[in-house]
């Protein structure tokens, strides 16, 4: 059974997703890529990082894999926008990748592993792997929601931050995902010489990065299938989830805002 992203996709979700690109998001691997590469992209969601891919490859292709169809309109447009015509889109699960043995040079997922369970997500991972060519990387980067900072210390964000991590571990995930990436790929049967961990970072500052984030957080707070698993599952009240938007509010508001978090990455070689 394929296991749906917890928090949908709403257009607040898409609108957050569709923000990430190989630069902001996956700067990791661009000296990994070659102009030939075949090229899976798990857990695509609404394609901005897949095409972008697509894009840095064009005698390859790139598949996008997501548990749902529902985000690829997105992706086929904004390829046929920019005019890459490698790239292409399938529904099929992490823990079951529909392709044989040593299909893909790379096979890369941004913020997946952290909303799976143990198990799942350790298959996931051999997944990846047993698609993946020898001499192939399998490349996966997680946010770490430990490492969240950000200014106006407002106690309404730190309030969010940890309902976040709250909701997610209630559902078998794991938030702080990004200092744990490294040692999942070697539970994974990765051997530690062929790991090669970094992390990133998302940084938002500037007026427009400012209204843009706390603009997301504000509507996923209100509108997102987040609120309604966080309000079914008794984490919080629709009196807590108006006083925690009314913080991510406030903090758009300030022209002294700043937020930032960390994430882990890894490049792992496949023998």
């Amino acid at each position: 059974m394929i296991q749906e992203y917890p928090h949908g996709h709403h257009e607040s979700v898409l609108r957050g997703h569709r923000w990430r690109t190989v630069s902001n998001s996956a700067a990791y691997l661009l000296g990994s890529l070659r102009p030939d590469m075949v090229i899976l992209d798990v857990g695509c969601g609404p394609g901005s990082i897949t095409v972008d891919l697509a894009s840095m490859v064009p005698q390859g292709k790139v598949i996008g894999l997501d548990t749902t169809s529902d985000p690829f309109e997105e992706g086929l447009k904004l390829a046929a926008e920019r005019s890459v015509a490698n790239v292409s889109f399938e529904v099929g699960d992490a823990k079951q990748i529909p392709f044989p043995d040593k299909t893909f040079d790379m096979v890369h997922a941004h913020q997946v592993l952290q909303y799976l369970n143990e198990g799942d997500r350790l298959q996931a991972i051999r997944e990846m792997r047993r698609v993946a060519k020898s001499g192939g990387l399998v490349c996966m980067r997680e946010a770490d929601q430990g490492t969240v900072t950000f200014y106006p210390e407002l106690n309404g964000l730190n309030e969010f931050v940890n309902l976040y991590c709250e909701v997610a571990r209630a559902s078998g995930g794991e938030p702080n995902a990004g200092r744990r990436l490294h040692t999942w790929a070697k539970e994974a049967g990765f051997l530690a010489a062929d790991i090669s961990a970094t992390a990133g970072t998302w940084c938002y500052n500037s007026p427009a990065e400012r209204s843009w984030w706390s603009g997301v957080w504000v509507d996923r707070i209100e509108q997102s299938n987040w609120r309604d698993t966080t309000i079914t599952g008794r984490h919080a009240t629709q009196n807590d989830l108006d006083r925690l938007a009314d913080a991510w509010r406030a903090w758009g508001s300030s022209e002294d805002a700043w937020y930032a978090i960390v994430h882990g990455e890894v490049l792992c070689q496949v023998r």
